[in-house]
């Protein structure tokens, strides 16, 4: 019996009741995560005859076994289905994926004097409000700088504000009303600090905060403080620049005490584009969008879209609105509603009358966003696409990894492992590799044979490796890759080299066209044929630069300054590893230190600071 007839066998044996279901491989890894309404129908519908697309056909070819989780209720399954895909990552679900960080006003209410903070990803907690997110470009650094001069609050941070023991010099400049010493009464403080938040508050409230600013303009001039009120007076232009850009579109009927999310969608040829506008006490502050491929689609396309805004929702560090507005038939969202409100979302509501104009809006946005990203060829599938093409592979690549070897004069040598999913860099599984130095010196050969090594006993591998290299590098890691029985593509990303004849003008051209190296391609492909695939390799590449010589700078400065403190009279090895830790300047800086400042900067004692001090300076006299 196939394998196919006896997953579909235990199939047949499945309840028709709600719940999940994981899909395994030979290996036991989760590589597709699903719900139903009914089980048994929903996964002896993958193992059976019936019509099915290549994506999923593709998948069932790799599923070895399959698991499954009663729930009680459809909004259950939607809960856990959530869960098991962050638990997991299975290959063959798609992602939502943001490729932006949103900036958000945190105000931590739980300190005496709350200041305002700039925040890129809050995170949730009592007593803490946000404000926002705020559209790419709003600026709203320099509005919290300047709110918090105009209102003379508290910037410095927690730490600094508890040792201060006389006013600092934004106190003397008359932009801090020095909460910090008792100078300003907490009343007060609060007073200034609800005006000041007032300017993200809606209409009503920020035109409060817009007067208050007026009135202390015109007193600074009839107090002829003509260079306080000339620089209010600029201090009011930028907020109300910032108010028009930001809340250009007013939404004053709705729920204006509340915020709201709205949600529709653009299904394109090829790709979905998801579309969320954000209303924030009764104003349009923005939108965010998101897109995926629909040949990727194993669900149906309502069903998809459900659960990426399922997983929206379920960032830990994501602040929810109260109403949730979806572009969805009634039906739909009521399977959909009780899942969201365990979120903290108090209400789900679909395609209710008031919300018609905002989310055609919305639907706009969507299609248009897709229009120009196509038309751009900035999408990251057509890159990737373009890479499954060029590699002849049976689906489209969705990890890669980049490395990079950094050597300088044999000392120190570095790698880095960069990782990009879905065309974007996923920081979290950056990774360092402290390299074995050679007596030989630069074989940077030697080297990157030794970093794939140890990358291959470390988990599951990459859809494809990218090497920062030519052909030579390139057949390097192959030839470790078949040592150890591993089938996965190797690619090199080099600038193409001088021309040996023709102008000046067209070496320069030639020398920096970056190509991508191919196993048994005659000829590199010109990667500025794809801008996509082209902004992917490149910034990959460019990464891995960073990543593998910040890491080598900061070791061959401990190594220095190690075989240095060896030679420090009078320095234990606990006064060692405490300098090494805290070392963050070079040893020409560190010259210029007093014994004071030795002691302070690495937190030492008189003796050991002064026995580094005296070495320091019998340095500089030799």
């Amino acid at each position: 019996m196939t394998t196919k007839l006896k997953l579909l066998d235990k199939a047949q044996s499945l309840p028709q009741e709600a719940g999940c279901y994981l899909m395994k491989d030979k290996n036991g890894r989760v590589i597709y995560v699903g719900k139903a309404k009914k089980l048994k129908s929903r996964v002896i519908s993958y193992f059976n005859e019936s019509a099915k697309s290549l994506k999923t056909e593709y998948m069932v070819s790799h599923v070895s076994d399959f698991d499954f989780i009663m729930t009680r209720s459809d909004a259950e399954s939607f809960v856990l289905e959530n869960n098991l895909i962050k638990e997991h990552s299975p290959k063959y679900n798609i992602r939502l994926r943001d490729d932006k960080s949103y900036p958000y006003v945190q105000i931590n209410w739980n300190e005496a004097y709350p200041r305002l903070e700039y925040v890129r990803r809050p995170k949730k907690a009592k007593g803490k409000e946000f404000y926002g997110p705020f559209p790419s470009g709003s600026n709203i650094s320099m509005v919290l700088r300047i709110l918090t001069k105009s209102f003379a609050l508290r910037d410095c941070s927690l730490t600094e504000f508890k040792s201060r023991k006389t006013p600092c010099l934004l106190h003397q400049m008359k932009q801090c009303s020095a909460p910090c010493v008792g100078l300003i009464e907490h009343k007060q403080y609060e007073e200034d600090l609800v005006l000041a938040l007032g300017l993200f508050q809606g209409p009503s409230k920020s035109k409060k905060t817009i007067q208050k600013l007026q009135t202390k303009m015109d007193y600074l001039a009839e107090a002829e403080e003509f260079e306080m009120a000339a620089i209010t007076r600029d201090y009011l232009q930028f907020l109300e620049t910032f108010l028009t850009q930001s809340y250009d579109q007013k939404v004053e009927s709705i729920d204006s005490d509340k915020n709201i999310d709205i949600w529709s969608f653009w299904d394109g040829e090829e790709e979905v584009d998801l579309s969320i506008y954000l209303i924030r006490s009764g104003m349009l502050l923005g939108q965010k969008n998101f897109n995926f491929i629909k040949s990727e689609m194993i669900e149906e396309l309502g069903a998809e879209i459900l659960t990426k805004i399922m997983q929206y929702y379920s960032v830990a560090d994501e602040v929810n609105p109260q109403i949730v507005v979806l572009d969805f038939a009634e039906e739909e969202v009521s399977e959909f509603r009780d899942a969201l409100v365990t979120l903290g979302i108090e209400k789900v509501l679909s395609r209710t009358k008031k919300y018609h104009p905002l989310i055609e809006m919305c639907r706009k946005h969507a299609q248009e966003s897709q229009r120009v990203r196509l038309a751009n060829m900035d999408s990251v599938y057509i890159g990737l696409n373009k890479l499954k093409e060029l590699l002849s592979l049976k689906e489209r690549p969705r990890l890669l990894e980049c490395y990079d070897v950094a050597i300088w004069q044999g000392s120190s040598p570095t790698a880095s492992q960069i990782v990009f999913e879905e065309g974007v860099a996923d920081k979290v599984k950056y990774r360092y590799y402290h390299l074995e130095t050679r007596p030989e010196g630069n074989n940077d050969f030697a080297m990157m044979r030794e970093v794939i090594s140890r990358r291959i006993d470390h988990g599951s591998l990459p859809d494809v490796f990218v090497i920062d290299g030519g052909v030579a590098q390139v057949n390097t890691v192959i030839a470790v890759l078949k040592e150890f029985k591993i089938d996965v593509p190797v690619v090199g990303i080099a600038k193409s080299k001088d021309l040996t004849s023709g102008d000046y003008k067209a070496k320069e051209v030639a020398r920096s066209e970056e190509r991508l190296i191919i196993p048994g391609r005659l000829n590199p492909y010109i990667l500025s044929k794809c801008p996509s695939l082209f902004k992917i390799i490149v910034s990959m590449r460019d990464e891995a630069h960073r990543f593998s010589r910040k890491l080598h700078h900061k070791a061959e400065s401990k190594r220095v300054m190690s075989s240095w403190l060896d030679e420090v009279h009078g320095l234990g090895e606990e006064s060692k590893k405490k300098v090494l830790s805290q070392l963050t300047i070079s040893l020409d800086e560190l010259r210029e230190f007093s014994v004071t400042e030795l002691m302070n900067y690495f937190g030492l004692k008189s003796p050991q600071a002064k026995a580094i001090w005296s070495h320091l300076q019998g340095d500089i006299k030799n």
